[in-house]
């Protein structure tokens, strides 16, 4: 059974690296919606237009089930997909139950899209879990544009986070929770940022965990990985990638996709 993944843009790519050291054995089809993104600043009926139009056409290429690696797409159009589909749909949300479960004390910052921290799914999920109200939201939206330029450590990219967190005070912190997979890419400079004492928290390796329970696969030892420059990233093998449709099967665009690989597994373990 092949497994399909999808974003508004390559965010969702880390979901699916994710999914490659625990699940090595899997197939996988990779769709990011290059051409609608960022979903952060749309309309719902835009996102949940976009989104099923992708669940039908990841369905017509054999996908058994179907992952929403976008926390904005999930926050709005879950629902809906669940309801129009009869396979396993899972969605994305911001792991912040395990951050308030695993510190205490200090202060929690959520950061996500304007969307996201709009909707009502993470108001619920607040109410359920953070019942001291340490936590904090904050809306970094050009976070998703400068993931797609592929510009992760500018000196652009460096003033917007400062500018953003600077209306808080860094030391009330201990955790940062990254509610959209686009700003894993970035986790060097929220170090940078916060500190080493801070805790950077995001939601892919229990998505793949969920994954793994729901579809009763077995996980590896969180496999090793050889990215040197000549590696020809066999385990991308096992997987479809289209963005926007379009498959991609080479050139500069699968040059792309290892450069983003490369990036994900320097930041994983931050």
């Amino acid at each position: 059974m092949k497994i399909g993944i999808f974003d508004s843009g390559i965010g969702g790519l880390s979901v699916l690296h994710e999914a490659y050291h625990l699940l090595p054995k899997q197939e996988f089809i990779f769709y990011a919606d290059t051409e609608n993104v960022p979903y952060g600043t749309k309309t719902p009926e835009q996102i949940v237009g976009y989104a099923t139009k992708i669940a039908d056409f990841l369905i017509e290429k054999g996908a058994g089930a179907i992952v929403v690696a976008c926390n904005t797409a999930t926050s709005v159009a879950i629902k809906e997909l669940r309801k129009n589909y009869n396979i396993p749909i899972l969605g994305m949300e911001p792991a912040v139950k395990p951050a308030v479960e695993g510190t205490e004390g200090k202060r929690i910052m959520v950061i996500a899209t304007p969307v996201t921290i709009r909707q009502d799914k993470l108001k619920d999920l607040l109410h359920r879990v953070d019942e001291d109200h340490r936590v904090d939201l904050l809306a970094m939206p050009k976070l998703v544009e400068f993931a797609e330029r592929e510009e992760f450590e500018s000196e652009a990219v460096r003033e917007y986070i400062t500018q953003q967190f600077g209306a808080f005070d860094k030391e009330k912190y201990c955790a940062l929770v990254l509610g959209c997979t686009h700003f894993n890419y970035f986790k060097p400079l929220y170090r940078e940022y916060f500190g080493q004492e801070t805790l950077l928290i995001d939601g892919n390796r229990g998505t793949v965990r969920h994954l793994a329970d729901v579809l009763s696969l077995d996980m590896a030892q969180d496999i090793d990985m050889s990215f040197d420059k000549d590696n020809e990233m066999s385990w991308m093998k096992n997987t479809e990638y289209y963005f926007s449709g379009k498959e991609i099967t080479g050139g500069e665009t699968l040059e792309h996709l290892k450069r983003l690989h490369l990036r994900l597994e320097k930041v994983r373990n931050f």
